[in-house]
């Protein structure tokens, strides 16, 4: 299978329509209709069911587009590192940064990377999930990522940075905000904002609730924690967030601490026993980072 074959696929299975495709590939369509029926020819089976009125990708056909994506961004990726590489630099690494971590941590990273591997081109994806870049780390979209554990790739190594807390983010003008320390229980009747329920901030928040006795009402939920905190102060509801989330200054959000509150710790992983001399290095700068330190337990080699 050709590059171009899979590039004319996955734009005829998108635009569901051969036509609409031919003018996205600035090419008539007979050429593009002989192509995707080479390709079908050679992988053995059909990729589409065609009618007078539409075009359907068989169950084969949902396979292909769903890997050839992949594919075509992993190759995009690997143009871009070579390029790289060939301009002078000496590695790559693509790096992913949860939540607030792309804010307070990989300034930091990569302003020590740039002092003591000044060669190394470093690639950022911020604002990310937790299992988002435990499947990129998996499938070689990311070299490195600062995450929330836990992870559940036996693959994946750890080594713990720091364990930070959750705190209650509150609209401004809600009760809550003029109290000092709050039960969580308290907070029972209200209606919260979540990070994804696949998130692992978000099972952390679930499971602390249960714990107080209450099912939390969720009613929105939000990817970024600049845009949780933003609908906190829009007075849709309140959330739980980690007590480093503190550091956004948003006009509208009170912070108040939490008794007893659930930990929530910030890890650095990696693809165990893929620890190239540039990666390594790499994840030697979190040695220097304020608190951190090698939990017991940790997954994977310590690089």
């Amino acid at each position: 299978m050709e590059t171009r074959h899979l590039k004319y696929f996955i734009a005829v299975a998108e635009e569901r329509h051969f036509g609409r495709a031919a003018a996205r590939l600035h090419m008539a369509q007979p050429p593009l209709s002989q192509q995707i029926r080479q390709l079908e020819e050679q992988l053995g089976t059909p990729l589409f069911i065609r009618t007078t009125r539409k075009v359907e990708l068989t169950p084969a056909g949902q396979v292909l587009l769903d890997r050839g994506r992949v594919l075509l961004q992993e190759l995009a990726v690997l143009e871009s590192d070579v390029r790289q590489v060939g301009d002078g630099a000496a590695g790559v690494l693509r790096v992913g940064f949860t939540g607030t971590a792309t804010y307070r941590l990989m300034p930091v990273i990569v302003q020590a990377a740039r002092r003591t591997l000044p060669g190394l081109r470093i690639t950022v994806q911020g604002e990310m999930l937790t299992p988002q870049m435990e499947t990129a780390l998996e499938e070689g979209r990311l070299d490195a990522a600062v995450l929330r554990p836990p992870v559940h790739s036996s693959r994946i190594g750890l080594k713990l940075l720091e364990q930070d807390q959750l705190v209650a983010a509150l609209p401004a003008d809600s009760p809550w905000a003029e109290k000092g320390s709050l039960d969580l229980s308290a907070l029972s009747a209200e209606g919260f904002i979540s990070y994804p329920g696949y998130s692992a901030v978000s099972n952390i928040f679930v499971d602390a609730c249960r714990g107080a006795g209450f099912q939390p009402k969720v009613i929105q939920e939000a990817k970024e924690t600049s845009t949780l905190l933003s609908l906190v102060a829009a007075g849709m509801g309140i959330a739980l967030v980690p007590m480093t989330s503190r550091m956004f200054s948003f006009q509208g959000v009170a912070f108040r601490p939490l008794r007893n509150p659930p930990p929530v710790d910030l890890a650095v992983a990696w693809i165990a026993g893929t620890e190239t001399p540039l990666l390594r290095s790499f994840l030697e700068l979190f040695d220097a980072l304020p608190g951190s330190h090698a939990p017991s337990g940790t997954k994977g080699p310590t690089p």
